[in-house]
């Protein structure tokens, strides 16, 4: 007990105490910002993970595109109901 009261007075315990609770509590970079930053950090490496996979989706699609004309023809017609001259489109839209 005596020891615990001592340890107490001593002005540099109370100096890192006080220092400590500042730290973890009240300063701009305390523990919740910690974690809120890391949250978005984990957040932002998913997203350009997606992106990152679907921009090599959209180079490969283009590649084949203006590689081939048969796909080019099929993009167009599924996409933008793009049709030829003699020919009839019938969108069927599924309830």
């Amino acid at each position: 007990m005596k020891k615990l009261i001592g340890l107490l007075k001593n002005k540099y315990f109370i100096a890192s105490i006080a220092f400590g609770v500042w730290m973890l509590f009240f300063d701009r970079n305390d523990l919740i910002s910690q974690f809120d930053y890391r949250s978005d950090v984990m957040k932002l490496k998913n997203e350009k993970e997606f992106y990152v996979k679907e921009i090599a989706q959209v180079e490969k699609d283009l590649t084949e595109l203006t590689t081939d004309q048969q796909k080019l023809e099929k993009f167009a017609r599924e996409k933008y109901l793009m049709k030829k001259d003699n020919e009839d489109v019938f969108v069927i839209v599924e309830e």
